[in-house]
Order: structure tokens, then sequence, then C-alpha cells
């Protein structure tokens, strides 16, 4: 089942395609290429342009004094809720120091203290400081600086600009490579292909299925909209997190709004009320600094009493030059809107922002298509569960696209990856998935927001579900009866990416009675570990219906039938 686009017009071949360029992205295509493998990276923008360049606080490891990956293990069991994978968060905790060594080995400068050690704070839902950080509050930024020099300094082949359409497969369902889209003008144009046996999706997040987030623009959900085409299982895809401290614009604005981080919570500043009451006090051990899902309910809940669209973050007792040092990048976006954090307090309320399920991948990071793996946001590891820990997105990436170069290096030698590319299967005359109109994209996010954002019930899932279908009928209807679809193009290509895991996700939340993790279900406030200790995957159909079903357990099945016997 592929998006309708043309035949591709160009093509090159590689042993790995690597689709994203995030943390997790750049740091596969790296240890592939240093494996000896023919990469090719591919990115919705430019090498620099994806969402983790936006990152602020930093990166969770056991680096400190005293600090264990034990006690890492701890917080985020704590912060899943229940619906961790704890072999996977043991991998991420152990494996987590060593990777950050090998980050800063490859050229990412950390803040330090004055006798050169490691500068680290703390963050929602640690019980001690782990987090280190860049630039103050730019650690996104000089990580993706780092990788992408590394990149560039090695010489790895990158398509930038490009849109990821399809996986292609071989006549036996292989992983065959990609087909993209390049915008503009370059070194390819128009529809393309990377034919390669191992494909790596690591294209972030859907934040742009709401109104308002966190997210880049370029983060439409399309890594997961391509391997539910392909066949792919999906999980968890409910456990949409709220950040809950995203500076307020006003309540028409949509779009990506500026975040305001969790450690400047972590540094001291505490959320008040219009009247300078700190409401998060007594609600949690850790007040403001409470696992997010507890923060963002707080915030919600203060927000229905008080009749009002935001609450405050008040750190003026940092001082400017706290601020200007440790928060550079936050002092400047508030500023740029006419808000002065070292004067008054910030006006904050939650904002979609991370995405704790995915493509449900194993802990080699392969998914349940032959070939094709998945990384980072994309992902669904098992290391988040229902919540995931405040800066653990970085460590996951980083420590799960090294575990996928090693596995499909291993898989090279061994021979178990076609010497040669396989030949994928025809382009579809005719097509077989419809477009949607570029303006449905709004219609979809007024939806989700309404529906499915912070609060949910089933009333408005309902709702939600019944316009949904409504979107996804009528275009299959105008494609079945008279062949008639929107126009190929970037904008209904997004559309329909966002239809698409717009449609899984509402699913996934109507299915799951009870309130867990960063899911709040008004009319099921309580969480069920009877009932729902348990996942939801989806499928896609070849007739485009959702096939949906829990796992038995807590525990994620394996994703290939072989490992049964392992």
């Amino acid at each position: 089942m592929r998006l309708h686009a043309p035949a591709p017009g160009w093509s090159v071949a590689a042993d790995v395609v690597v689709v994203g360029s995030g943390v997790a992205g750049l740091t596969a295509a790296l240890r592939c290429e240093a494996a000896g493998l023919s990469t090719v990276v591919v990115t919705k923008a430019r090498l620099d342009d994806g969402s983790t360049r936006w990152a602020q606080g930093g990166i969770a490891a056991a680096l400190g004094e005293g600090d264990t990956p034990e006690q890492h293990l701890g917080d985020t069991l704590v912060a899943g809720a229940g619906l961790c994978d704890e072999d996977a968060v043991r991998l991420l905790v152990t494996e987590g120091p060593d990777a950050v060594r090998r980050l800063i080995d490859t050229g990412a400068h950390f803040d330090e203290s004055a006798e050169g050690r490691l500068e680290l704070t703390r963050e929602g839902g640690h019980h001690r400081r782990r987090i280190a950080h860049a630039g103050g509050d730019a650690t996104g930024a000089e990580i993706s600086r780092a990788l992408v020099e590394a990149v560039r300094a090695r010489g790895l082949r990158t398509v930038e600009n490009a849109l990821v359409l399809d996986l292609l497969t071989d006549a036996e369902g292989r992983t065959a490579g990609v087909s993209l889209h390049v915008m503009g003008e370059g070194q390819h144009d128009g529809v393309g292909a990377v034919h390669a046996p191992a494909v790596v999706l690591a294209t972030g997040g859907m934040g742009q299925v709401y109104s308002a987030t966190t997210n880049p623009s370029v983060s439409t959900g399309d890594g997961v909209a391509l391997a539910l085409r392909a066949g792919a299982e999906v999980s968890d895809l409910e456990f949409v997190q709220f950040h809950p401290t995203v500076l307020f614009l006003g309540p028409d604005a949509e779009g990506q709004q500026p975040l305001v981080s969790e450690a400047v919570r972590g540094e001291g500043a505490h959320l008040v009320d219009a009247d300078g009451v700190r409401f998060m006090v007594g609600q949690h051990e850790l007040a403001e600094l409470a696992p997010r899902d507890i923060v963002a309910k707080g915030i919600t809940r203060r927000m229905q009493e008080r009749d009002t669209e935001h609450m405050f973050l008040d750190a003026r007792h940092f001082g400017a030059a706290m601020w200007e040092q440790r928060f550079p990048t936050i002092l400047a976006a508030c500023r740029a809107h006419g808000i002065d954090p070292v004067t008054e307090p910030v006006p904050v309320a939650p904002a979609a922002h991370y995405a704790s399920g995915g493509v449900r991948t194993d802990a080699h990071g392969r998914t349940t298509v032959p070939g094709l793996y998945a990384c980072g946001e994309v992902a669904c590891t098992g290391v988040h569960g229902a919540n995931r820990l405040a800066s653990n997105s970085l460590l996951e990436g980083l420590v799960y696209a090294e575990r996928i170069a090693a596995d499909i290096a291993a898989a090279h030698t061994a021979g178990a990856l076609p010497a040669r590319v396989p030949a994928p299967v025809a382009h579809p005359e005719r097509p077989a998935h419809p477009l949607l109109a570029p303006e449905a994209r709004f219609a979809i996010q007024r939806i989700m927001t309404a529906g499915a954002g912070v609060l949910r019930s089933a009333a408005s899932l309902d709702r939600a579900t019944d316009q949904l279908q409504r979107l996804h009928s009528d275009a299959r209807e105008a494609l079945d009866e008279n062949g008639k679809t929107a126009e190929p193009g970037v904008d209904t290509w997004e559309a329909t990416n966002l239809l698409c895991v717009a449609r899984v996700l509402v699913a996934a939340a109507r299915l799951r009675e009870e309130t867990r993790g960063c899911h709040w279900r008004e009319d099921r406030a309580d969480r069920d570990d009877t009932d729902w200790r348990r996942h939801i995957v989806v499928r896609l159909n070849p007739d485009r219906t959702l096939a949906v079903r829990t796992t038995d357990t807590a525990d994620f099945p394996p994703t290939r039938p072989h490992q049964q016997e392992q």
C-alpha cells in the first residue's frame, strides 16, 4: 500500500538508507559508515533542522558522583506508569553513560564546571542531578552541530529537503529501500528512490497532529504512516506527552510554540497561578518536578478551576545573570514575545510535545517488517511506557541507534542481508492510498486538539473518531468510485500522513478505558492494572481499516517469529 505519487525518476543504491537527521538518524548513519557499510542519509529539511536541535534541557545518564544506572532505571520505571519494558530500560541506562562519552568523543561539548567536570542538573521525575546540558539550554543544537560536522567530515552521502514517501519491498516482502520526493533544486529533483536492503526510520515525531506543539513543522508522522502502509505494527500511540510549560502565545496560536525547558523548574522556578499560589505543592512529593504527566494535569486542573487559559512560571528570583548564562535561548524567546522572565512571571500552558509510542521494535531496533528498523521518537522500544521521563529521549535515540548499526553490520557480515540490493516490486499504476486536500491538515489538528488532547473522554474521542472517519471515508470513496484523489504534493502527502496517525492514536485512546501516564481519561480517572497493564498494537489492513489488539501482558511480543524460540 503506497501513497499516490509519480514513479521514481531517479535512484541511488546503498547498503543502508537512514531516514532522518536527528541524534538517532545521524548516530546510526555514522556507526553504519564506520562499519564499512555504504550509507545514505535522507532528511526532510536540512541536516540540522530536525527535532533534536530544539531540545533544550539535556541528555539523561548516570554520569554524576553517587548516581547509578539502577537509580536511573527506577526513576524511568516510575515515570512510565507500569508499561515500560524493564529490559529495554536496563539497556538504556546501562549503555547510556558510555554512549554519551562516545558522543563527546565525536565532538559534542557539554557544559563543565571550573574543575572540568560535567555540570549536571535535575528535571521532572529525576531524584538526582543527571542531566548533561550544553550552552545552558541549547543541548540539542550542540549535539546536532557535532553530529552534522562528523557526517560532513566523513563524506556521507546525504539527500536533504526530501520527504520520504513509502517503503519499497521485494517480492518476498523484504525491505528494498524507500521512495522519496526532493523539494527544490539540487543533485536530485522530484520523486526518486534509494534502493537498500536495510532502512532505518529516524523521522522523529508527529506533534503537528495537534494545533499547538513544540515540534517543528516537519513533524507530521511520516515515519509511522510509512511503517503502517508497509505492514508494520505500531504500539502505544495513545501516550502523547504534553509538555507542561510551553510559552503561552494566546488562545489562537497554532503550530510550533516556544518551549520553556523543564530545567528551569529543575533550577528552582515555581509554577504559580495568577495570585502567586504554588499549586503543585502537596500534589506530588516532587511538586513542580513531578513527572510531566502529573504537572501537565496539575496545570490543566488549575486552569479549569480558575477559568483561565494559562498558568505562570515564576523564576524572577534567578536574577538577570543566571537567566543570561544558564537559559539564554529561553530568555531570548520570551523577550521576542514581549515577556521578560527577569522581571515578570512567564505565562505557560501544556502543548503536544513527545510521542512515547511509535513503530514497535525489539532491543535491536528491528520492526515487524524484515529489513526495516526504527529508532528515536518514531520508534516504540518499550523504554518510555506510558510517559517519557525527562531527557531520556536523546539518550534513547543515541543508544538504540548504536544497537541498530551493530545489528545491521552483524547481519551484513553474516550474509543475512542480501549481497545485492533486492529489486522492489513495480510502482503501482493506480493509486492505492487516497490523498487528502492540503486544508485537511488544519481540520485534523482542530479535531485532535478538541478530542484527544490533555483531557480526553469517551464522548470527546467518539466525536474525534467520527470526524476523522468522515475525512477518511470521503477520500476513500472518491478514489474507489472514480479513481480521483488530491493532486500529489508535499502538502497532500503530509495531510494524508497526519490523518493516518490521528486515526490510530484516537482508536488506541478510545480503547484504553483508564487513566495512565500521559493518557488522561476524565471518564475513567483511575489506573486499572488488572485490565490495562498491557499494550495496544495496531496494524493497517489492506482495505485501509485498522486492526487493533492488546497484548496479553505488559511485555512486548517478539517482532520476529523466530525470536519466540530464543
